[in-house]
């Protein structure tokens, strides 16, 4: 029977990436395999440039209690022209030589509000994991830094036939006890019931300096979990 690493994704505010582009960041309603990994990386202490490889070998499946509400958000961004005269010393300095040449547009960003997610992995070193996410290295987001976690991790290993069984004994807030999820995104490979659908997903990254990911099969299974509350610690 297989081992897996189970814990609660919570926060007011999340945000999950999407295709970037100039105008527009959007997001997902759930978080996929970048945001994970960096997550336990962070935990972990390990930076960008660090070694990735025993996380990239993990599989992962999520199940979503509450994918949130959208919310979108505004920046003003201001661009110069090429050519001055004279070259400016400063971003200021560059706007106010400017004046009314300078471009301005506004561009979005899409959140998502009072999520909540069950998170199962399995492979290696899940007990070095779970540690780390106790006492993370380095602050904890779901997305972006504006978006702090607001409830503990409470990560639990053991071992389980599927992600499903393992989720029931995952550790849900105060507010959300009761709770049930009826979706879970698995990597393919890993156990459980027939998949009602196989979808690709790029959210696998290659390179994470150049923010370049690659494509993975997401199974989507309907299922029912519903955790026990609690112990009080």
């Amino acid at each position: 029977m297989p081992e897996f690493l189970i814990f609660t994704l919570s926060a007011a505010f999340a945000s999950f990436g999407d295709v970037a582009g100039h105008e527009r960041r959007g997001s997902w309603t759930w978080p996929g395999r970048s945001a994970i990994l960096g997550l336990l990386a962070a935990a972990q202490g390990i930076r960008r440039d660090g070694d990735f490889a025993a996380l990239d070998a993990l599989r992962l499946a999520v199940a979503v209690f509450e994918t949130g509400a959208p919310m979108r958000d505004y920046h003003t961004v201001q661009t110069v022209p090429t050519k001055e005269p004279k070259r400016p010393q400063s971003r200021p300095e560059a706007l106010r030589q400017a004046g009314k040449a300078a471009n301005t547009t506004i561009t979005h960003r899409d959140y998502r509000t009072g999520v909540l997610f069950g998170v199962a992995v399995a492979g290696e070193g899940l007990h070095a994991l779970a540690a780390a996410l106790e006492a993370p290295a380095f602050h904890l987001y779901l997305g972006r830094k504006a978006c702090p976690l607001n409830a503990p991790l409470s990560p639990w290993v053991g071992a389980a036939e599927t992600p499903e069984a393992a989720l029931r004994h995952l550790c849900l807030p105060p507010w959300a006890e009761g709770q049930t999820a009826r979706t879970l995104y698995a990597d393919a490979g890993l156990p459980g019931g027939a998949p009602e659908r196989v979808e690709t997903r790029h959210d696998a990254p290659l390179d994470r300096r150049l923010w370049h990911f690659a494509p993975r099969a997401v199974v989507t299974r309907g299922v029912e979990i519903t955790p026990d509350p609690c112990e009080a610690p």
